[in-house]
């Protein structure tokens, strides 16, 4: 049997921008990928904690340490930027295997986005 499980997640991060004239995605600060063992083109589902949307999309890096997070295309409709929300990736993985793993969580500071220490 397999199970969905939470791979990744960034809690509690601000949204820096929201540009709807882009193709699509949230674009993500490459150092809070990285904490959240996220890569490039992952699907992701945001929960925005300001006004309760919930949607997916896919990642796209942004620039290290620029604590950037953007939601492009139609997703810019669902925030705005200020707004607090939560990055989560999903597994699938063998149900023995699932009891096992730990997630790779991020906690960045809601005003810098930066990893807290």
């Amino acid at each position: 049997m397999f199970v969905e499980i939470v791979k990744s997640k960034i809690h509690r991060v601000t949204v820096t921008e929201a540009n709807l004239n882009y193709i699509g995605s949230i674009t993500i600060d490459e150092d809070l990928m990285d904490a959240a063992n996220l890569i490039a083109n992952e699907k992701v589902f945001i929960v925005n904690n300001n006004n309760g949307e919930r949607f997916d999309t896919y990642v796209i890096k942004g620039e290290r340490g620029s604590g950037v997070i953007c939601l492009n295309g139609a997703a810019a409709r669902k925030v705005q930027p200020g707004d607090i929300i939560i990055i989560m990736a999903y597994a699938m993985m063998d149900f023995e295997e699932a009891k096992q793993f730990k997630p790779a969580i991020a906690f960045p500071d809601t005003k810098t986005n930066k990893l807290l220490k």
